[in-house]
């Protein structure tokens, strides 16, 4: 079967010379084929992404054409306005993609509001809700190698697709065959037909000023001198971040100049991902040589920031997604109890692998915390249902472990252009009366406790990888484990069951110990691997990682 579909892909008219190449290049090599040709990419809630290159389990114009047609027919069912917004990041054949997905949307008569120029996540979650728009789309594969290109589907509110739609759409995709089903004009076409248009500097500075009016303490920054190193990773954040920071007040930033401008192929870090050290590595190296008070990095499609923290003694220290998750909530509640500007009954909300300190946080500044599963659509969903009952601007803050921060119910997505914004803030607010950031954090922990949270991956490469993943997550069902490193298990949640948790189904175990801490089991969505969380609380921090490293070990035979 995958032989034919091969042959028919090698015969046909496919418009990009690489993929003619490629296919070309793999004649007569089997395993090539198979690995190409013998499955498809699945479209489900965080839409596609894979390996870019020839065959239905490639990222492709292709496949990027059979999906869209698969979100055209499900804008067609859906009444509205008709609109679908459209953005990119900087990873290669993006503004292929980006056009090709404008192509079919037109042709099927359907009204794009693509951006001018490559544009954050952030920033198409705006745009969607901006035009009242039926769908976005946003082609990037977030801080995937470079070798990897995707497609994210995002609702009317700016939310990812939720899994109703996306289960819509695919078997929209099901019906359409890949080299011929989908409808398909010229970009120019599009243009000329008054289909495809530009998103509008009006929809432009309405995001700015929508993350500009989310400061805590505004006017703070323009006198506090703070002195700031800035990565783009090669990818979106470079005209808004920076744009941002100007417009709050802070002049002094320097930018990684091998990391300033758009490069899909991220040659200097293979794998830009801000939770990932050598990401972070130039940055550091650029921090250090001018002596700045912060380094940021933001990912290629800009809803995730990392940062590194200058210490007393001058040498710089990574913060965690966790850490920073509780720093800000902490500085925004303390900040608007302060200001006079705390709503009436605050909801910040958090992912359930996230750190329960935030929890005692949230208590202590009388705001409720609300729990969702991993994936920031969750997140934006608890948002929705407070603006359903005309209550958004309860909504404070929502951050993921994963480096995830969103203030203010304006986007339904994570921003880093925001999370930039308030972090510097926050270093800027501590500053002025004599602290750090640092400082701030070891005052949290003397206050709460000091936890501590480490994730480890497993990766399940190959074709065979998924079955592994299900074989683990099933072998754990069926035999629970009583005990880890010694530490009896207290409670087993198994989130395939909604009747017990009040969460939608999602593939995840959480295991809570004798002494507090806990162990959680989580394939990944989007990527080859199982990711286990721990939670370990002890009097200091090498207490704490003494227990992470036991419980580590103890689970390694469980995943080999």
């Amino acid at each position: 079967m995958y032989m034919e579909e091969y042959q028919r892909w090698l015969a046909a008219d496919l418009i990009d010379f690489d993929l003619k190449k490629e296919l070309q290049s793999i004649s007569g090599d089997e395993d090539a084929i198979k690995e190409r040709f013998a499955v498809k990419l699945q479209f489900g809630t965080a839409g596609l992404r894979g390996t870019l290159g020839a065959g239905t389990n490639r990222m492709n114009i292709w496949v990027v054409r059979q999906a869209t047609q698969g979100v055209a027919d499900w804008v067609k069912t859906q009444g509205g306005t008709q609109t679908v917004a459209i953005s990119y990041d900087s990873r290669l054949k993006g503004w292929n993609f980006a056009r090709e997905a404008a192509g079919v949307l037109a042709a099927n008569g359907i009204q794009v509001r693509i951006y001018d120029e490559l544009m954050p996540v952030p920033a198409l979650s705006f745009a969607t809700r901006y035009y009242k728009c039926n769908a976005g789309i946003m082609v990037t594969a977030s801080h995937n190698p470079a070798k990897y290109n995707g497609y994210k589907a995002y609702g009317p509110d700016g939310c990812q697709m939720t899994d109703d739609a996306a289960a819509v759409v695919y078997a929209s995709i099901q019906k359409t065959d890949v080299l011929t089903g989908a409808k398909y004009m010229s970009f120019a076409e599009g243009v000329e037909k008054g289909l495809i248009r530009f998103v509008g500097e009006d929809c432009k500075d309405a995001l700015y000023a929508a993350i500009e009016a989310c400061q805590v303490r505004p006017g703070l920054c323009r006198t506090a001198g703070l002195k700031l190193a800035y990565s783009p990773l090669n990818g979106t954040g470079l005209v808004p971040v920076t744009r941002v920071l100007k417009d709050i007040g802070i002049e002094d930033v320097s930018i990684v100049p091998e990391q300033e401008y758009p490069n899909g192929y991220f040659t200097t870090c293979s794998y830009p991902n801000p939770e990932i050290f050598a990401a972070l590595e130039k940055g550091l190296e650029l921090a250090k040589e001018i002596g700045a008070d912060l380094m940021l990095a933001t990912d290629p499609d800009a809803d995730r920031v990392g940062i590194a923290m200058r210490c007393l003694d001058g040498s710089y220290e990574l913060v965690s997604g966790n850490e920073m998750g509780v720093l800000l909530l902490d500085y925004i509640c303390a900040g608007r109890i302060e200001k006079g500007t705390m709503p009436k009954n605050p909801v910040a909300v958090m992912s359930i692998v996230s750190t329960p300190l935030a929890d005692a946080v949230a208590e202590h500044y009388g705001v409720e915390l609300r729990h969702t599963l991993t994936g920031f659509k969750w997140i934006g969903d608890q948002i929705a249902q407070l603006e359903k009952d005309g209550e958004e601007d309860r909504f404070i803050f929502g951050f993921e472990e994963s480096y995830g921060y969103l203030a203010g119910p304006y986007v339904r997505d994570k921003d880093a252009i925001v999370g930039s914004m308030l972090i510097c803030e926050m270093a800027a607010y501590y500053r002025s009366i004599g602290s750090s950031i640092k400082e701030r954090l070891e005052e949290i922990y003397a206050q709460y406790g000091r936890y501590l949270n480490k994730v480890d991956s497993f990766e399940f490469p190959g074709l065979s990888g998924m079955d592994k993943m299900a074989g683990i997550m099933s072998g754990l069902r069926e035999n629970p484990p009583k005990e880890f490193a010694g530490k009896a298990v207290v409670s087993a949640t198994d989130f395939t069951k909604p009747e017990e948790t009040g969460l939608p189904k999602a593939n995840v175990l959480i295991y809570k110990l004798e002494d507090g801490a806990s162990v959680i089991v989580r394939p990944s969505g989007t990527e080859p691997k199982i990711k286990t969380y721990f939670t370990t609380l002890g009097k200091d921090l090498a207490e704490a990682q003494a227990e992470k490293d036991a419980l580590a070990e103890a689970i390694k035979p469980i995943l080999a």
